[in-house]
C-alpha cells in the first residue's frame, strides 16, 4: 500500500547506465517541487564519490544552462500537475543538449510527462504517505544511480528504509493531529512566521515558509538553515516572535538544537516538529537516518498546515494570483 516501485526505478537507471558513462546528474523543479528533489540532492552529493550533483530552480537551469549539460548527464525534473512551464521548458533544454532526461508527475499524458524519456507517475491525494512519493521516488532515482555508477555501501540500509517510511509516515502524521490543532491556535494571528531546519530537510523548511505560509496561506515568512540562524537571523529573536524548527533525527541535529536552546533563552514562540518524537527510527537505521527526515517533516508538517488552514478559514487551495492571471 505504502511502497514505491522499485523495479521500475531500477530498471529506468539500469537503461541509461548502460548506453552512457554518468558523470552529472541534476535536479530541476520549481516552488513545492524543486524543494521535493532537495533531498536527492542531499543524499547523492554526500554518498557519491564520483558523480557532479546539482540543483536548479528550472528558469535559471533554463536560462544559465551549465556548461557540462550533455550526453553523460542525467537530469530529473518534477512538477505535480506536470504543467509548470520553466519546468517543461527544462526537459527540452536537457535534451536538445543529449542528457537523459527522468521526469516526476502525478499527471500522466501532461506535458513533463511526454517530453521525459523516462517518467514515473507518482501518487497524491489518497494519504500522507502518497504526498511523499514525488520524493521518494527522486531519492530512490539517486539511491540507484549511485548503486549503478559506482557502488554504495549503505545501499541494503535505504532499500530497507524504504520498506518502511512511508507507512511509519502516515501514522506520525495521523497521531500529530492534537499538536496541530495547538499550533493553529497559536499562530493562526502571527503577523510573519520563521521556519528553519538543517541538512537533508533544509528545503523542506523552505517549502513550508514559500508555499505552505506564504502561497496557501498569504502569512508573510521567511526561511533560512538553522546553521545560519548565528549568522544573522538570531538579532531577531525575542519573546513570542513565531519559529517553526523541523528538528532532524541524525547527523545535523546538534544544528537543530543549538538553534532551540537559544529560541527557549529568549521565549520565542517556538514550535517544534521533531523527527525523532514521530519515530524515525523505526524506519530508517542510524547509518541512514539522516536522510529520511525530509519524508517525516513533510508529513507531519502538512497536518499543522491543514489545521492552520481550518482555523483561519483559508483553503490551502485558495490563490490570488496563481493560476488565475498571467504572471
Amino acid at each position: 500500500m505504502y511502497n514505491l516501485d522499485m523495479n521500475k526505478v531500477k530498471e529506468i537507471v539500469a537503461d541509461i547506465v548502460k548506453t552512457r558513462t554518468v558523470e552529472n546528474v541534476a535536479f530541476v523543479g520549481c516552488g513545492a517541487s524543486k524543494s521535493e528533489l532537495y533531498p536527492a540532492k542531499y543524499f547523492l552529493a554526500n554518498a557519491s564519490k564520483k558523480l557532479r550533483v546539482a540543483h536548479y530552480t528550472a528558469n535559471e537551469f533554463n536560462c544559465d544552462t551549465p556548461d557540462w549539460l550533455g550526453a553523460n548527464t542525467v537530469v530529473i525534473t518534477a512538477s505535480l500537475g506536470g504543467t509548470t512551464p520553466e519546468t517543461v521548458k527544462a526537459n527540452g533544454v536537457a535534451s536538445a543538449a543529449g542528457a537523459a532526461v527522468i521526469s516526476l508527475t502525478h499527471s500522466a499524458g501532461s506535458a513533463l510527462d511526454t517530453s521525459a524519456h523516462y517518467s514515473i507517475i507518482h501518487g497524491f491525494e489518497a494519504n500522507y504517505a502518497a504526498k511523499l512519493e514525488k520524493m521518494g521516488y527522486a531519492m530512490a532515482l539517486a539511491l540507484e544511480l549511485v548503486q549503478q555508477v559506482e557502488g554504495y555501501d549503505k545501499y541494503e540500509q535505504m532499500l530497507a528504509g524504504f520498506d518502511k517510511i512511508f507507512e511509519v509516515c502516515e501514522n506520525a502524521a495521523r497521531s500529530a493531529r492534537k499538536a496541530a490543532k495547538k499550533f493553529a491556535e497559536q499562530y493562526k494571528d502571527a503577523p510573519v512566521v520563521y521556519v528553519m531546519s538543517s541538512g537533508a530537510s533544509a528545503e523542506v523548511a523552505y517549502s513550508s515558509s514559500i508555499c505552505l505560509m506564504m502561497e496557501m496561506q498569504w502569512i508573510n515568512s521567511g526561511s533560512f538553515h538553522a546553521g545560519e540562524f548565528f549568522h544573522g537571523p538570531f538579532e531577531i529573536v525575542e519573546k513570542d516572535v513565531p519559529f517553526i524548527l523541523l528538528m532532524n533525527d541524525g547527523k545535523t541535529r546538534p544544528i537543530d538544537s543549538r538553534a532551540l536552546d537559544f529560541l527557549q533563552r529568549f521565549d520565542a514562540l517556538t514550535t517544534v516538529v521533531d523527527a525523532k518524537d514521530y519515530g524515525l527510527a523505526n524506519a530508517a537505521s542510524g547509518g541512514v537516518i539522516t536522510y529520511f527526515n525530509p519524508l517525516m517533516h513533510t508529513a507531519v508538517f502538512r497536518v499543522f498546515a491543514e489545521e492552520l488552514s481550518f482555523i483561519r478559514q483559508h483553503p490551502l487551495t485558495k490563490r490570488r494570483y496563481m493560476w488565475k492571471i498571467e504572471y
